[in-house]
């Protein structure tokens, strides 16, 4: 039914009417689309700003959390991706790194920024193949790219090519003379190969250019540091403090300035307000400790020390430092290194289960130089020595117990056991008492020179250096000397070294990073002072000081001469003090040379000896644990062999192996240069 005329009227004067309200609600609509997408934006915007001042005041965990923010209001938002990968870097932590650059990379697919940070990352993973593909492809790109020209220059650093690197930031700072960056990176890279004058140079240009920039005065401050300018380095500090007041990094290295100066209760100071700030702090609460020590507050030191591992368990050096304290200030009897004590033996249990059992031997020594009296940890490090083989000196263990009253009956039961078993040993044969045997034959002074620099830990040197002169205890080829572990410099060590008869001595630097540590000994002549030889560890991860110092002894004794003495001879036998525990085989052929007339070389490692010295020749036919019985063969005429000659490999096959150690970038090195951002 068609409508009337008026009723079509009517429906096309509503319709009018109706018109401008629906313009309106549709316009109505979009503004307010329009407006709740500009709020969001908004709030994205103010959370990603948050985040980057909070990254550029170093409170990265402050960024992490409002560059999260951000994304969640938007998630498609790609300048905080990019940030979050930027700052899980500054942290150190490289995995969650790469997963946010690859996000960031997948939403700027042609940001070469983008690219470059991702390069950085997986220069600090190691991946340097991955990270040369990313560069190469920037510079075709864009030839003269800045970063680029950094990235490489850190690849050249992870390649153990620091001259190269230099000549790139030496291009860099030649590009782009006023960037604080490149004057700062060559300046770093230049103090490391020792040029201490280069470094100052570029140091001073960037604080000419850059004289209101807190990270340049920190940086330059290091750097003297560094080279044992410490007065130059604490004015520059404070400097760094009144531009940026609370600048975590300039306190801390101010208060490592102050402890190298002997201001110890000022460096206790400052470790006291980084504390403050944050009490997670564990290189604050181990300086204050170690400043503690310094003062003679002895059980105050513990404490602190004590605080340090409660808020780091890994924190080695906090471990070691408070560990040599207790042996040196508390009586052998004291709950307190049984305390202690109690972490190794429980770690040597774990090590053992997992069939670790060089790792176990480690943790029940260093357990048993805490609490020598440990009855259950001596029971359970006798038991490993029998498995390894050594049932004499499981024996030897087990007595001990006796001795100190604490055998029960499965240790006197085993006593008896291993006594009986043991009646036609070598060593009882030739009715000697392994226990007496003086069979180190190499004396070795360590030490640690005191101007070293720290940023992480100070006195890191002294503290390694007392551990490895520890570890050397166990070592049956070489007598650690009882010289100070602590020398004010280099003719000091050499003098010192010399005047207490050591055969070498070996100075020992540290460097590290939060994850990172490389250990470099330098071993010298003791009566000439000359270089002697160079050994080197890289170690990452947990346990790494200890696993660097493990390996640093692994290489000095590959490289010392294996060097014996003739305890006894029988007609055409003889007895000399090195066996299974020395690496002694049978068939084994030796130089026999006349007592007193080896001496070392005056240079490098080894023994000098003419042919008229040889005696005759000692061949391996038994071998017992700590001594090896053969046949003495004479030179010449004259039988001329007599206790108390010296046993030596042929010169020929004694050589000092070569360091295997892979390249690395300096740890500390590269933490700075991963904060100059």
């Amino acid at each position: 039914m068609r409508p009337s005329p008026e009723q079509a009227l009517r429906a096309a004067s509503m319709q009018r009417r109706s018109l401008p309200i629906l313009v309106f609600l549709a316009l109505f609509s979009l503004v307010a689309g329009y407006s709740t997408a500009q709020s969001v934006s908004g709030g994205a915007s103010s959370r990603y700003a948050e985040g980057r001042k909070a990254f550029l005041a170093e409170d990265y965990y402050g960024a992490v959390e409002a560059y999260l923010e951000a994304l969640k209001i938007n998630p498609t938002y790609a300048e905080p991706v990019e940030a979050l990968a930027e700052s899980f870097y500054a942290l150190g932590e490289f995995d969650q790194a790469l997963a946010w650059v690859k996000r960031a990379r997948g939403l700027s697919r042609s940001s070469t920024e983008v690219a470059n940070l991702e390069a950085f990352i997986r220069i600090a993973m190691g991946d340097l193949s991955a990270a040369d593909v990313i560069v190469r492809d920037v510079l075709v790109r864009e030839p003269y790219n800045k970063e680029a020209l950094f990235v490489q220059a850190e690849l050249d650093l992870a390649r153990g090519k620091s001259g190269e690197a230099s000549v790139r930031y030496r291009e860099a700072t030649r590009r782009f003379p006023d960037d604080r960056r490149a004057l700062l990176s060559l300046a770093l890279v230049l103090g490391s190969l020792g040029d201490a004058e280069g470094a100052r140079t570029f140091a001073a240009r960037a604080i000419t250019t850059h004289p209101d920039d807190p990270q340049v005065h920190f940086y330059a401050a290091y750097l003297d540091a560094s080279t044992g300018r410490l007065r130059e380095a604490a004015a520059g500090l404070q400097i760094a403090l009144s531009l940026k007041p609370g600048y975590a990094s300039a306190r801390s290295l101010l208060a490592s300035v102050k402890y190298r100066l002997g201001e110890w209760e000022e460096a206790a100071r400052l470790a006291d307000e980084a504390i403050a700030v944050n009490r997670t702090d564990a290189s604050a609460w181990y300086l204050k400790g170690m400043a503690y020590y310094r003062l003679g507050r002895h059980g105050d030191a513990r404490t602190v020390l004590a605080g340090a591992l409660s808020v780091d368990k890994e924190d080695e050096f906090a471990r070691t430092a408070l560990e040599s304290l207790v042996i040196s200030s508390t009586a052998a009897e004291s709950p307190e290194r049984a305390r202690w004590a109690a972490y190794h033996f429980s770690r040597a249990q774990d090590f053992q289960i997992r069939n670790l059992a060089d790792q176990a031997l480690f943790e029940y020594r260093r357990g048993l130089r805490l609490d020598p009296y440990a009855k259950e940890g001596r029971a359970a490090y006798a038991e490993l020595l029998r498995t390894l083989g050594f049932p004499s000196r499981q024996l030897a263990e087990l007595r001990f117990l006796q001795e100190l009253g604490k055998a029960d009956r499965a240790v006197n039961d085993a006593v008896e056991t291993y006594d009986s078993l043991l009646a036609d040993a070598l060593h009882r044969r030739w009715s000697v008492d392994t226990n007496l045997i003086v069979d180190r034959h190499w004396k070795i002074a360590v030490m640690s020179v005191a101007s070293q620099s720290a940023v992480r830990h100070v006195d890191a040197g002294r503290v390694t250096a007392g551990l490895i002169r520890d570890l050397l205890v166990h070592d049956g080829n070489i007598l650690p000397s009882t010289v100070p572990i602590e020398q004010p410099s280099f003719s000091a060590a050499f003098r010192a070294a010399r005047e207490a008869g050591a055969d070498y001595f070996m100075t020992v630097a540290v460097s590290e990073s939060d994850r990172d540590l490389s250990l470099v000994c330098r071993l010298y002549v003791a009566r000439t002072g000359s270089p002697a030889a160079d050994f080197s560890a890289f170690r990452t991860g947990t346990d790494r000081m200890r696993n660097a110092s493990r390996r640093v002894i692994e290489q000095l004794g590959a490289a010392l001469p294996l060097r014996a003495e003739l305890l006894a001879r029988k007609a055409g036998q003889g007895l000399i003090d090195k066996g299974k525990a020395d690496g002694m085989t049978v068939g084994t052929k030796l130089e026999i040379v006349r007592k007193g007339t080896a001496s070392t070389l005056a240079e490098g490692i080894g023994l000098a000896y003419t042919p008229a010295d040889i005696s005759g020749t000692f061949l391996v036919e038994e071998v017992d644990e700590e001594i090896s019985a053969g046949t003495l063969v004479r030179n010449g005429f004259f039988d001329r062999i007599a206790a108390g000659d010296e046993i030596l490999k042929p010169a020929e096959e004694t050589k000092t192996p070569a360091s295997q150690e892979k390249a690395y970038m300096d740890p500390e090195l590269g933490l700075l240069l991963r904060t100059l951002r």
